[in-house]
């Protein structure tokens, strides 16, 4: 660039400039910097500038002469449209921007204007409101001036005061004054632009990526909140400062109640309710529950009404209704079974069904409660339950008495009244029904029937034979004698009964057993009293429920209803219920959850309150009262509930003062892992009845060293129990005395001590038994001997009238005269009776 042939230099004009460039020892050098642009074609001089102008801006025609070279017409024709068209677009848009701009403007007026008049409207409504506040002191201020005008003498105060003034500003310190700005007026206000308002508005509460990131933009306030101040500084401004209108609620009030559901039933602020039971003295939390009266006190405060409610309400869906007499139909009388072990009860009912029941019985002897259905052959239908016979099933022949209609007693005739006849005759009376006399085992060459009319005398049981009212049959189950007549006396007393239902309403009926299938799950024995039981149905049954699955009557079959007095088996619970619980039918399965769930916590509640109400000082009376008494504990599980709970009475009645059996657990099923880990921890046997463990509790119990005892009888199960108790007594320690001996001088003797020369006067004396000393007859030591001698010589005993040597083992007070009893214990075992 240093040649520049007097050419001047090309370059953008402005776009030049210098550069100061630094070298090293300090030297510089300003360079001259230019931005070089690309050459541009120029037309050449012969070209006529205006020979396109008279052409229509639209078409556009390429000249030749101005054309770049390399360039074609048509490429420079679609080149000159396209510039024209960008030009036409930008136009377009600069326009559109023009208009939104424009847009926006006025809208931003429009809000500023709207946000003014909101301002002027809310500062005109607090100057009115101000102005009646004022007004309405100014008046009351002047009323009471003329009211102590006229009570007390008039005395003038020297206190100056400006007439003009409002209350308000007469009663303000002169100080505050000073530190307030004056307040802006109308003009002020004019003459300067409008500001936003702090609080923004409505739409102020939208949020921006810059307040987002900052976190300056906080919680904004709803419309509907901004609505409601709105109206609430409208009716204050016009003086409607009424409060609405209470609303009364009816709140029920359970036992017990949390504090935050009390609020929510009474539509009160939880805070409200807080505040109040802190006044009332009680600290109190949301989640805390408060006591019935308390809540009451509550209610009444806030105005609202109480209903008591209670948690049993929820059975009142299952309450009994009284059946209109035209609905009632007759219905099959309910026979019970019952009389002394081995009397022929269940041979018995076996001749009247033409069954064999009794063969399938472990030892011949009943241990269930069965329930069966018979129809005699001139057409009637009997329901009949089975009552055992045995000692240790109280409860099962009390339930069988309490759901019947006819008591059948059975009495052997060649065995008369017997224990269980006796608790038989008293279940009847309990249960006030009318009872048949049944003297069964007429055939045999031992049979007196008129010593069982005698017998039955005793217990006020008077029978028709000896002019009182109770019928009475001979019967023999072996040769079928007397069936008839003992089916027409139940018939005829069916008919002086008038037993009647109603078969079309919900069912309701009795647990006879209950027990816990392998295959079908828990199965109920129920005896419907009264409606009709349908498969399908949904019921609750003591603390369980369920839907009824599947029905069974007492010959295995399945059916689709039961009607009244009919016992069917029940399939579908969640679980098994006790024997004796009721069964009803509810209409929705939240009705029967609910209802098992509260009597399933009112049982536990019970429990709970029966520990809890226990002192500690009967706590510590009890150890210590139980602190010599050993215990046997055990495991029970049975296959039904009836003889599960017949099991554990007997068990419970075994033992005495010293030793006494203590039932862990007991229930119905197969013996499980569960059961083997809890006999292990406690170091129990597991007793099964008519049940079995599965393999894995075996194996588990042959690891863990777990006992296991199976039986099918009750008696050889209350047998062995007992046996085992009675290897935890005590053995029983006698005294027998041997002799006696009659100290005549005492020797003493170096390294021994005193030395008794005695004559055994009576039995003999023997160096391994107990003595004592008797001194006037009076025992003043008890002890061994330490040595026996006769003559020099250690002997093991000596003869009665024989001399000897006795020295005491560390005692040595002995004086001649006294007497010393010599005596050996054993032990005896002893059993409990």
């Amino acid at each position: 660039m240093s040649d520049t042939d007097g050419k001047k230099t090309l370059g953008l004009g402005g776009q030049g400039g210098q550069v100061k460039q630094s070298f090293s020892h300090g030297r510089t050098k300003s360079v001259v910097v230019e931005k070089k642009r690309k050459r541009v074609v120029v037309p050449k001089a012969g070209a006529q500038p205006g020979a396109a102008a008279g052409k229509p801006a639209g078409t556009p025609k390429s000249d030749p002469s101005r054309r770049p070279a390399g360039i074609s017409e048509v490429e420079m024709e679609r080149r000159l449209k396209a510039l024209s068209a960008a030009r036409a677009r930008e136009t377009e848009e600069a326009a559109a921007r023009a208009a939104d701009e424009k847009a926006r403007e006025e809208e931003r007026q429009r809000r500023r204007d709207e946000a003014e008049a909101r301002e002027r409207e809310e500062r005109e409504r607090e100057a009115a409101l101000r102005a009646k506040e004022e007004e309405d002191a100014r008046a009351k201020a002047e009323a009471e001036a003329v009211k102590t005008r006229k009570a007390a003498p008039v005395e003038e105060t020297a206190a100056p005061a400006v007439p003009d003034a409002p209350l308000s500003e007469r009663s303000r310190p002169a100080g505050n004054d000073a530190r307030k700005p004056a307040k802006r007026t109308e003009d002020d206000r004019a003459g300067r632009p409008s500001k936003p308002r702090e609080d923004g508005g409505r739409r102020a509460g939208k949020l921006t990526l810059n307040d987002a990131l900052t976190g300056g933009a906080g919680r904004e306030r709803s419309l509907a909140a901004m609505k409601r101040k709105q109206e609430k500084a409208r009716q204050k401004a016009m003086g409607q400062t009424q409060s609405r209108e209470k609303v009364v609620r009816e709140v029920q009030l359970p036992e017990t109640i949390v504090v935050q559901e009390l609020a929510n039933r009474m539509a009160e602020r939880v805070a409200d309710v807080v505040k109040a039971l802190m006044k009332m003295g009680v600290m109190a939390t949301m989640n805390q529950s408060i006591d019935a009266d308390t809540a009451e006190i509550l209610i009444e405060e806030f105005g609202h009404k109480m209903v008591r409610v209670s948690d049993s309400d929820v059975e009142q869906v299952i309450e009994q209704v009284q059946d209109d007499p035209e609905n009632l139909l007759p219905r099959p009388p309910i026979v019970t079974i019952m009389g002394h072990v081995d009397h022929g009860k269940t041979s018995l009912l076996d001749a009247i069904r033409k069954t064999s029941v009794v063969s399938g019985e472990a030892g011949g002897i009943t241990q269930h409660i069965g329930a069966y259905q018979v129809t005699t052959e001139s057409g009637a239908v009997l329901s009949f339950l089975d009552t055992p016979g045995h000692a240790a099933f109280t409860s099962m022949r009390a339930r069988g008495a309490n759901v019947t209609d006819i008591v059948v007693l059975v009495v052997a005739a060649d065995d008369s009244v017997m224990p269980q006849t006796v608790e038989a005759i008293n279940h009847a009376r309990a249960a006030k029904v009318p009872m048949i006399v049944a003297i069964n085992k007429c055939d045999k060459p031992a049979a007196d029937p008129n010593k069982v009319r005698t017998g039955l005398l005793q217990h006020e049981v008077v029978v028709e034979a000896m002019s009182g009212d109770v019928q009475d049959v001979e019967v023999s189950a072996v040769t079928g004698k007397g069936l008839d007549e003992l089916l027409e006396a139940i018939a005829l007393q069916a008919e002086i009964l008038e037993l009647k239902a109603n078969p079309n309403r919900a069912a309701m009926g009795a647990v006879i057993e209950a027990q816990l299938d392998v295959g079908r799950g828990p199965v109920a024995t129920v005896l419907v009293q009264n409606g009709t039981l349908r498969q399908g149905d949904i019921f609750v049954v003591g603390e369980q429920w369920g839907k009824v699955r599947a029905l069974q009557n007492d010959q295995g079959e399945r059916v689709k209803e039961a009607g009244p007095s009919v016992p069917v088996e029940v399939l579908g619970l969640n679980g098994t219920p006790e024997a004796g619980d009721v069964l009803n039918v509810v209409e929705t399965e939240a009705q029967a959850r609910e209802i098992a769930e509260y009597r399933h916590q009112a049982a536990k509640d019970k429990r709970a309150a029966a520990g809890a109400a226990t002192t500690l000082e009967q706590l510590m009376a009890k150890a210590k009262e139980d602190k010599d008494v050993a215990e046997l504990p055990v495991l029970v599980k049975a296959d039904v509930q009836g003889s599960a709970e017949a099991i554990v009475q007997a068990l419970e009645k075994i033992g005495n003062d010293e030793v006494r059996v203590r039932v862990l657990h007991y229930g119905v099923g197969a013996i499980t892992d569960t059961d083997v880990g809890l006999a292990e921890a406690s170091k129990a046997p597991i007793i099964g009845f008519n049940v079995r463990a599965n393999a894995s509790a075996r194996n588990s119990a042959n690891q863990k060293g777990v006992e296991l005892r199976y039986y099918s009888i009750i008696y050889d199960l209350v047998d062995d129990i007992k046996a085992a108790a009675s290897g935890l007594l005590s053995a029983e320690v006698r005294e027998n005395f041997i002799g006696y001996a009659e100290i005549r001088e005492v020797f003493k003797v170096s390294g021994v001590g005193k030395v008794a020369g005695c004559l055994v006067t009576e039995g003999v004396a023997r160096r391994s038994a107990g003595v004592r000393l008797l001194r006037d007859n009076v025992v003043i030591h008890e002890g061994t001997l330490k040595t026996l001698k006769r003559f020099k010589d250690e002997v093991k005993e000596v003869q009665s009238g024989q001399e000897c040597g006795m020295a005491f083992e560390n005692y040595d007070d002995i004086r001649p005269k006294d007497v010393i009893e010599i005596f050996e214990r054993e032990e005896v075992e002893r059993s409990l009776a």
